[in-house]
């Protein structure tokens, strides 16, 4: 007998920001595979039945290799149970959702993906701003600052992160933001483009700091922590 996969998005840390379909689907679990940004309040909804199990990845930390993360998915399910994976913020964001939905499909497991809010939006929302503008920013790209060792990606598309009219968000970025900032202002963009680092979103732990890229660039220089972040940059608003 084969069961069934949730992968259910966990909003940014705020469980008021849960929607209703992610609520039903813990309390239905018969065990919740949960990201370690997805933990706290929000695992109170879940069925207190359920079989709890942090599979976190968090970086300079141990953390749960994704082969073991994915093969729990699989026996779970076939056992027949209800398994939510819970992934912080929109799960298909930057959350490898698609090597786990490779193994069970390569395993006959049906499943569905339930969307949630990306600590992006939530960030703009915490600023009382918005991501787009209607004459100067009609784009929005979202982009890792970390590729699997943990340094800037090799194969960014340069003209396009450097673009002036683009609201550009950079997920787990702030150990690489400098790197980045001086390849930005080598193609183009100016130093005074606006910037702004978003710490611990939608949490009682929130820091919003608004500055420039080559302000935040030399803030976060030697950067350290493992509190979630994310930069915006690009013509956010005032």
């Amino acid at each position: 007998m084969s069961g069934f996969v949730s992968f259910v998005s966990s909003g940014p840390g705020d469980p008021e920001l849960l929607t209703l379909k992610a609520v039903d689907r813990l309390k239905k679990a018969d065990a919740v595979l949960y990201d370690d940004l997805s933990s706290g309040p929000i695992l109170d909804y879940a069925n207190p039945e359920a079989d709890m199990v942090g599979v976190g990845k968090r970086a300079g930390r141990p953390s749960a290799k994704q082969d073991h993360v994915n093969q729990l998915l699989v026996d779970y399910a076939k056992q027949g149970a209800k398994v939510v994976r819970l992934k912080s913020g929109d799960c298909s964001i930057f959350g490898r959702l698609e090597e786990e939905i490779t193994a069970l499909r390569e395993n006959g497991i049906e499943f569905e993906i339930v969307p949630g809010v990306t600590s992006a939006t939530a960030a703009v929302a915490a600023a009382n701003i918005p991501l787009t503008r209607r004459y100067s920013s009609r784009r929005v790209q979202f982009l890792t600052g970390a590729d699997v060792t943990g340094g800037l990606p090799e194969t960014l598309n340069l003209p396009a992160i450097a673009d002036p009219d683009a609201t550009t968000v950079v997920y787990m970025g702030k150990r690489t933001f400098a790197e980045l900032a001086a390849l930005l202002m080598e193609n183009g963009m100016s130093a005074d483009t606006p910037a702004m680092l978003a710490e611990a979103v939608s949490t009682p732990d929130q820091k919003l700091h608004r500055s420039t890229i080559g302000e935040m660039a030399k803030t976060l220089e030697n950067a350290s922590g493992n509190v979630p972040a994310l930069i915006l940059y690009g013509p956010l608003a005032d």
